[in-house]
């Protein structure tokens, strides 16, 4: 679509928000929100960062790279960014993946292998392969020592939408569970995708795993289930080459605008800028490193000042482990009761429907005012329950204000982490209104009479024992593991 076009799209909100029907100095929010709305690069930024870089796996020169490249876009805004150094306890690359079917049998699916799966030896791992339909506990309890040094193949429901997205990580983590406890030899899941498509998720364990696993093509995968359901004895041999690094240091890009009379306070919007290899990392989550750089850029030019600092982050080592922002919350502990509002956006370019608030209701009130510029680019519906799974994570531990985009499915779900995550795949007209969401309630916060604190450890374990951020934990790559044993900072 040509850039005439989009602002022809665009044109009627973009005239409601600036010319009320008695007219009057359009507010600094207004300004912000017509100038994001107005020609602006941020669909330039997208496609180099996707098209130009590509996959951006933590650690890799791709991914240095998207690093130096973020500190230029802000500092070509005029906007001072640094590069932040964190740590991280490992990082992983897949060098190669490939499955043989054999037995009664014979093919060679696709496949790839899950992050932070083992690797197997040299000339490959063969066992026998085992269904366990949808690994369900009464699925492994019928099975019982057949899969003991097994290949099991598990089935899973094709992926339409987040829902089924969310619902595919939950049962993952149950899944894993009982099948290292009944001593298989390795994990194979049918793809969730159709027509081959192929991805990658976390496994549950994170870099403490030690199983080889592995994601194989749907339809060759219910071939080998239906083979398997005739009676047929089949094996399956995999060679997957990894590459785990041990503890190294890995990187954040921050770009700050300074607040006029709260200097030392401060609001932060982030998203990651790694992601996975497959694909190109469009909408997970290259749209919405785009829009924070968008939102510092329009700030910086129009000459806004904002009442606190704004911090503008692009996190790295979200998708092995979300450590970017950990490493931040670490680094920058001694700040943390100034910070009055974290925000992440990770959910592609659907459309912003409202926030997650982390179960504090003061929240709920503080982004429906901040909403009120763009109340006509709703309706806005807020889910006051805390979340797990992206970069607000560790702020929220650590009792910080903070809120996570909720969008809609749109196209998300069944390109999420895979090949087709790709620059064609994101809605760019979408991506100009969220950033103008984004916006306002980015300036409001930095703007408003602040009513809510810091929580204390006490309010934090009430939190977690009246929620169900555990069960959430318990299906992010090891952030559960990490928590429980003390190595994830708590709050103090």
């Amino acid at each position: 679509m040509s850039r005439a076009r989009r602002i022809m799209i665009l044109a009627p909100v973009f005239l409601f928000l600036s010319f009320p029907a008695a007219y009057e100095e359009p507010s600094d929010v207004l300004k912000l929100v017509d100038a994001i709305l107005g020609e602006t690069p941020i669909e330039e930024d997208l496609w180099y960062l996707t098209d130009q870089i590509g996959g951006r796996e933590t650690g890799s020169p791709a991914n240095l790279r998207s690093v130096e490249w973020g500190i230029e876009r802000f500092e070509e805004a005029g906007v001072p960014a640094r590069r932040e150094a964190f740590p991280m306890p490992a990082s992983w690359h897949e060098e190669g993946t490939t499955v043989e079917i054999g037995g009664d049998a014979s093919f060679r699916p696709l496949a790839v292998a899950m992050p932070f799966s083992a690797p197997t030896p040299a000339g490959g791992l063969t066992a026998p392969l085992f269904s366990v339909g949808h690994g369900t506990a009464e699925d492994f309890k019928q099975a019982g020592d057949k899969v003991k040094d097994s290949w099991i193949l598990v089935e899973t429901r094709e992926l339409l939408d987040l829902d089924g997205l969310f619902l595919e990580y939950a049962e993952a983590a149950a899944i894993d569970a009982r099948a290292f406890e009944a001593g298989v030899a390795g994990i194979v899941y049918m793809g969730s995708r159709s027509h081959g498509l192929l991805y990658r998720h976390l496994v549950s364990h994170g870099y403490r795993n030690k199983h080889p696993m592995v994601v194989i093509e749907r339809e060759e995968a219910m071939r080998a289930a239906r083979l398997l359901e005739k009676g047929n004895r089949l094996t399956l041999k995999a060679t997957i080459r990894t590459n785990t690094s041990a503890p190294r240091e890995s990187y954040n890009v921050i770009g700050e605008i300074r607040g006029g009379e709260k200097p030392d306070e401060y609001v932060v919007i982030g998203a990651h800028l790694d992601s996975w290899d497959l694909g190109t990392g469009a909408l997970d989550n290259g749209c919405n490193v785009a829009l924070v750089i968008d939102i510092a850029r329009q700030i910086r030019r129009l000459g806004l000042i904002p009442k606190r600092t704004i911090r503008f982050v692009l996190w790295n080592g979200e998708e092995q482990g979300i450590f970017g922002s950990l490493g931040y919350t670490v680094s920058h502990a001694d700040e943390l009761y100034s910070h009055v509002m974290a925000s992440s956006y990770d959910i592609g370019s659907g459309r912003i429907t409202g926030f997650f608030t982390g179960g504090r209701p003061e929240m709920v009130k503080a982004v429906e005012q901040t909403l009120a510029p763009v109340s006509n680019l709703g309706p806005f519906t807020h889910v006051d329950a805390p979340v797990v799974g992206t970069d607000n994570f560790d702020f929220m531990m650590q009792g910080v204000g903070n809120l996570v985009a909720n969008q809609e499915s749109a196209n998300y779900g069944p390109n999420y982490h895979a090949r087709s995550d790709t620059y064609d795949k994101v809605d760019l007209k979408q991506l100009k209104l969220n950033s103008a969401i984004a916006a306002a309630v980015t300036w409001g916060f930095a703007n408003m009479d602040v009513t809510w604190k810091r929580q204390t450890a006490k309010e934090l374990e009430h939190l977690i024992a009246t929620t169900d951020v555990v069960e959430q934990m318990k299906s992010f790559g090891g952030i559960w593991f990490e928590w429980n044993e003390g190595s994830r900072a708590k709050r103090k």
